[in-house]
């Protein structure tokens, strides 16, 4: 059994991104552990919403089989005014808690500056400065951030690991379906519809009938 690890800037990137591998790592025996390190809050954000999007959260994460989710209190759409160091502190004592073999990460090329800082922190933490520290560590993609960045001044997210969900991809959608204020109506990107067209394209480059797909950032055999 390995421990894995998908640290969310917020909630409903972990689904988005890895739901259907989340799935199969815990239909596989595996025990997945969800990090969602932002936390909405006035003057941005109604406390109500908080409280409904960390509740849809947990229901989806059962759904999925998450082992346990940890909610951290940095602040949503903010990240950037906090200390990188304390950024960096909160990933390390997650990462101390699970000891993970396998972590997923957003990407550092997301238009959304929480992911952008939250990846920078994720790879201070992941430093593999001592004896033990997890193997592989990936990104993976989020519909509507990954995609709009100008891929022109900033890396493009190139994937170079698929994860076949041919079985699970049914309950991602499911998942995400629960995550209530983040779904919306297609043709926006937030919608089932788009979902799991981007689920049938990664799955047809490696011809596959559904898959997601990840940058591998680092790999120790």
């Amino acid at each position: 059994m390995k421990k894995i690890l998908v640290i969310a800037p917020h909630p409903d990137d972990e689904v988005l991104g890895c739901g259907g591998t989340i799935a199969k790592f815990s239909k596989e025996g595996h025990a997945v552990y969800v990090a969602i390190l932002t936390k909405a809050g006035p003057p941005l954000y109604d406390l109500s919403l908080v409280e409904e999007a960390r509740r849809d959260a947990l229901a989806s994460h059962k759904l999925l089989g998450v082992k346990d989710t940890f909610f951290c209190d940095l602040p949503a759409a903010n990240v950037d005014t906090v200390p990188h160091h304390q950024v960096n502190q909160i990933i390390v004592d997650v990462l101390k808690k699970i000891q993970p073999e396998i972590v997923f990460i957003p990407f550092g090329g997301d238009i959304h500056l929480d992911h952008q800082c939250i990846f920078l922190s994720s790879l201070v933490a992941l430093r593999p400065n001592q004896f033990k520290y997890p193997s592989w560590v990936c990104a993976y993609e989020v519909l509507s951030e990954t995609n709009w960045n100008a891929t022109f001044s900033i890396s493009s997210f190139q994937p170079n690991l698929f994860v076949d969900i041919t079985g699970f991809l049914d309950l991602k959608l499911q998942a995400f379906s629960l995550q209530r204020s983040q779904v919306k109506e297609f043709p926006h990107e937030r919608s089932l519809k788009a979902l799991e067209a981007l689920a049938l394209l990664r799955g047809s480059t490696v011809h596959r009938s559904a898959a997601e797909a990840f940058v591998v950032i680092r790999q120790v055999i």
